[in-house]
Protein backbone atom coordinates (compact mmCIF):
# COMPACT_ATOMS: atom_id res chain seq x y z
CA UNK A 1 0.00 0.00 0.00
CA UNK A 2 1.57 3.31 -1.15
CA UNK A 3 0.74 6.11 1.20
CA UNK A 4 0.22 9.81 -0.86
CA UNK A 5 0.77 13.20 1.19
CA UNK A 6 -1.86 15.42 0.75
CA UNK A 7 -0.98 18.96 2.30
CA UNK A 8 -4.19 21.00 3.47
CA UNK A 9 -4.14 24.54 4.16
CA UNK A 10 -5.35 25.65 7.67
CA UNK A 11 -8.16 28.73 8.10
CA UNK A 12 -5.36 30.82 9.26
CA UNK A 13 -3.27 30.59 6.35
CA UNK A 14 -5.86 31.22 3.71
CA UNK A 15 -6.18 34.43 2.31
CA UNK A 16 -9.66 35.97 2.78
CA UNK A 17 -11.63 36.23 -0.34
CA UNK A 18 -11.93 39.73 -2.07
CA UNK A 19 -15.51 41.40 -1.23
CA UNK A 20 -16.82 42.74 -4.30
CA UNK A 21 -18.12 46.39 -3.66
CA UNK A 22 -21.45 47.07 -3.30
CA UNK A 23 -23.31 49.28 -6.42
CA UNK A 24 -25.94 51.79 -4.94
CA UNK A 25 -28.87 51.72 -7.61
CA UNK A 26 -28.61 55.46 -8.99
CA UNK A 27 -31.76 57.79 -8.70
CA UNK A 28 -33.88 57.94 -12.06
CA UNK A 29 -33.06 61.01 -13.86
CA UNK A 30 -36.98 61.04 -14.60
CA UNK A 31 -39.28 60.18 -11.60
CA UNK A 32 -42.16 58.85 -14.47
CA UNK A 33 -44.53 60.63 -16.24
CA UNK A 34 -45.76 64.01 -14.76
CA UNK A 35 -49.48 63.59 -13.00
CA UNK A 36 -52.68 65.47 -13.85
CA UNK A 37 -53.09 67.81 -11.34
CA UNK A 38 -55.27 67.25 -8.32
CA UNK A 39 -55.67 64.85 -5.67
CA UNK A 40 -53.75 61.66 -6.24
CA UNK A 41 -55.19 58.36 -4.81
CA UNK A 42 -52.60 55.57 -3.99
CA UNK A 43 -52.70 51.90 -3.51
CA UNK A 44 -52.42 50.68 0.15
CA UNK A 45 -51.08 47.51 -0.83
CA UNK A 46 -49.80 45.25 -3.53
CA UNK A 47 -51.74 43.21 -5.79
CA UNK A 48 -54.15 43.68 -8.66
CA UNK A 49 -56.38 46.41 -9.90
CA UNK A 50 -59.25 46.00 -10.96
CA UNK A 51 -62.00 48.50 -12.18
CA UNK A 52 -65.59 46.76 -11.29
CA UNK A 53 -66.56 44.06 -8.95
CA UNK A 54 -66.67 41.46 -11.89
CA UNK A 55 -66.34 41.23 -15.66
CA UNK A 56 -69.61 41.91 -15.91
CA UNK A 57 -70.20 44.27 -13.47
CA UNK A 58 -69.73 48.00 -14.75
CA UNK A 59 -66.59 50.09 -13.93
CA UNK A 60 -66.96 51.65 -10.41
CA UNK A 61 -65.89 54.78 -11.80
CA UNK A 62 -64.93 56.48 -14.85
CA UNK A 63 -63.14 59.67 -15.93
CA UNK A 64 -65.23 63.00 -15.60
CA UNK A 65 -67.36 61.66 -13.07
CA UNK A 66 -68.18 63.04 -9.56
CA UNK A 67 -67.36 61.03 -6.53
CA UNK A 68 -68.10 61.60 -3.08
CA UNK A 69 -65.85 60.58 -0.06
CA UNK A 70 -66.03 56.79 0.85
CA UNK A 71 -67.11 56.05 -2.62
CA UNK A 72 -65.12 52.81 -4.02
CA UNK A 73 -63.17 53.99 -7.00
CA UNK A 74 -61.88 50.16 -7.82
CA UNK A 75 -60.70 46.43 -5.63
CA UNK A 76 -57.13 45.40 -5.56
CA UNK A 77 -57.34 41.50 -5.10
CA UNK A 78 -54.30 40.71 -2.61
CA UNK A 79 -54.37 37.20 -1.11
CA UNK A 80 -57.72 35.59 -2.82
CA UNK A 81 -59.53 38.47 -0.84
CA UNK A 82 -60.51 42.02 -2.95
CA UNK A 83 -60.26 44.92 -1.01
CA UNK A 84 -62.38 48.22 -1.63
CA UNK A 85 -60.25 50.97 -2.90
CA UNK A 86 -61.88 54.13 -1.39
CA UNK A 87 -62.13 58.01 -2.80
CA UNK A 88 -60.39 59.75 0.22
CA UNK A 89 -61.91 62.85 -0.76
CA UNK A 90 -64.89 64.44 -2.96
CA UNK A 91 -64.35 65.90 -6.50
CA UNK A 92 -64.22 64.58 -9.56
CA UNK A 93 -62.15 61.50 -11.18
CA UNK A 94 -59.63 63.44 -13.63
CA UNK A 95 -57.52 60.71 -14.47
CA UNK A 96 -57.66 56.69 -13.77
CA UNK A 97 -53.98 55.56 -13.90
CA UNK A 98 -54.02 51.97 -13.74
CA UNK A 99 -55.73 49.43 -16.35
CA UNK A 100 -57.80 46.44 -14.83
CA UNK A 101 -56.32 43.64 -14.35
CA UNK A 102 -52.91 45.24 -13.90
CA UNK A 103 -50.62 44.64 -11.21
CA UNK A 104 -49.49 47.56 -8.69
CA UNK A 105 -47.77 48.16 -5.78
CA UNK A 106 -47.73 49.64 -2.60
CA UNK A 107 -48.23 53.32 -2.83
CA UNK A 108 -48.68 53.54 -6.81
CA UNK A 109 -50.94 56.54 -8.26
CA UNK A 110 -54.17 54.83 -8.86
CA UNK A 111 -56.18 57.95 -9.01
CA UNK A 112 -56.34 61.61 -9.92
CA UNK A 113 -59.66 63.58 -8.25
CA UNK A 114 -59.99 67.32 -8.82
Amino acid sequence: MTHVHVPTARAEDAAPAPVAPVAHAAPAAHPGPALPAGHVVRSPMVGTFYVAASPEAAPFVKVGQSVKLGQTLGVIEAMKMFNQIEADKSGTVVAILVENGQPVEFDEPMFVIG
